[in-house]
């Protein structure tokens, strides 16, 4: 029996689907938008099949001589290389660039069944099995040809760091536990002082780990995603308390509050600087077709309800959760931009500085890259262009050649940010790399 074979028998003992697949054409691009992205997207029906979909890219760091490829006019170069599994970065105020170098933690209670076996192993296989590595690592400056001066570890023992944000005198940094605040000077190379635990975070199981935390343009409250404890509340929705949401935290009284709800895998967490609105990246729902439910991005309201896991992408029902609530189904807000089915959209930042002008004022998307779709998608930076604080144009490709021609993985986009010279960094936890784009002249 080979690997596929097995990987078929072990799926189809659990019964994770009892229905035929049905094989639904793929729509045409409209209005210049490829299927599955855009403010308004075609949503195919649904898709049900005896057997989930598993098309892991494996892991194969960039082979010498290999190197992911930009957009005309601009220039990729190695930042930092050598790194342990980077996956999130922020740029602190003298130009400091913080890397959460991190996975799932290896504590705690562990996802049961077959389908969580067979899904752990063919993660594995695409570079994410790894140990964390629960450290935070320093790159200060530029040198001539493009690297870092120094890289040098900022902060260890930690607890699978994810989101890092400053506020006042303060880091803030989300463990997949807790939040916690540690003080800070400019310049400091090492995390100053014993941290206070400010928050604790919705952990368990922890079907998604990463937390993020940002802070508010006043500085005044901090927002923390929480992903989901299960793809659609199979663990039961008392599982999912305080999960699939976005945190408030009022940092001078320490209340907290969900600011917003139905949320199923939100990771990226910026505003715009046209309008000052908060805006966040959603991982969607698995197991319903190469091309649904789209991942997505939008604009977070104080108090509104999503969808997750009753309904996707507004009102549209997901049978498979029961019972359902159809008075939060009809509050359901569908969200403001399809980032593409299962591309697996993480990183997010916001262009606001003068270096690249072509990009100002529109959103960078880090797509970590589907796991769960024929054929592969994500696996790439995008640039989705605003106009007077919205989404007003398709996707543009920024850097690709992260997958290679034969299906490997040479690395997977993850955390995106703006260094203080208008240069993009993009993290990149199976290269092992930070990324920095500029243009090809300068």
């Amino acid at each position: 029996m080979n690997a596929r074979t097995s990987l078929a028998a072990l799926l189809g003992a659990a019964g994770l689907c009892a229905c035929a697949h049905q094989a639904v054409p793929q729509q045409a691009a409209t209005g210049g938008y490829p299927p599955g992205f855009g403010p308004d997207p075609v949503l195919p029906a649904p898709e049900r099949s005896l057997i989930p979909t598993l098309n892991i890219a494996p892991a194969d760091p960039w082979p010498p001589g290999t190197h992911p490829v930009p957009t005309a006019g601009l220039l990729a170069t190695a930042y930092a290389s050598g790194l342990e599994h980077p996956r999130w970065l922020y740029v602190l105020p003298n130009g400091d660039v913080l890397v959460a170098e991190s996975n799932k933690p290896s504590n705690g209670p562990k996802e049961t069944g077959i389908r969580a076996k067979v899904q752990g192993i063919e993660q594995k296989r695409a570079g994410a099995g790894v140990e964390s590595p629960n450290k935070i690592i320093l790159l200060r400056g530029v040198k001539a040809d493009g690297t870092a001066d120094t890289v040098t570890v900022f902060a260890q023992n930690l607890n699978s760091p994810f989101g890092m944000t400053l506020a006042g005198n303060d880091l803030y940094v989300a463990n997949a536990d807790a939040l916690w605040r540690f003080p800070y000077k400019t310049g400091d190379t090492t995390l100053g002082g014993p941290g206070t635990k400010v928050l604790d975070l919705p952990a368990g199981i922890n079907h998604h780990w990463t937390k993020n935390v940002a802070a508010s343009p006043d500085g005044k409250k901090l927002y923390v995603t929480v992903g989901s404890n299960s793809n659609v509340a199979e663990n039961g929705m008392a599982a999912e308390q305080g999960r699939a949401a976005i945190w408030e935290l009022d940092i001078a009284s320490g209340k907290s509050r969900v600011y917003a709800s139905g949320l199923r895998n939100p990771n990226g967490l910026a505003f715009q600087p046209q309008t000052g609105a908060m805006w966040t990246v959603v991982n969607e729902r698995d197991e319903l077709g190469n091309d649904l439910v789209p991942d997505y991005m939008t604009a977070v309201k104080d108090g509104a309800f999503y969808g997750w896991p009753y309904s996707y992408y507004g009102q549209h029902v997901d049978t498979r959760v029961k019972p359902q609530k159809p008075e939060l189904v009809a509050s359901a807000i569908a969200p403001d931009y399809a980032l593409g089915g299962h591309t697996a959209s993480l990183g997010l930042a916001f262009y606001d500085a003068g270096l690249m002008p072509q990009f100002r004022n529109g959103a960078l998307v880090g797509q970590h890259g589907s796991w769960n779709r024929k054929p592969h998608s994500g696996y790439k930076l995008i640039y989705v262009p605003f106009t007077d604080g919205k989404p007003s144009g398709p996707p543009q490709d920024v850097l690709t050649g992260f997958l290679s021609k034969d299906g490997k993985a040479y690395g997977r986009p993850v955390g995106v940010a703006v260094d203080r010279q208008g240069a993009i960094l993009l993290a990149d936890d199976v290269g092992n790399v930070v990324w920095r784009i500029t243009p090809a002249t300068k």
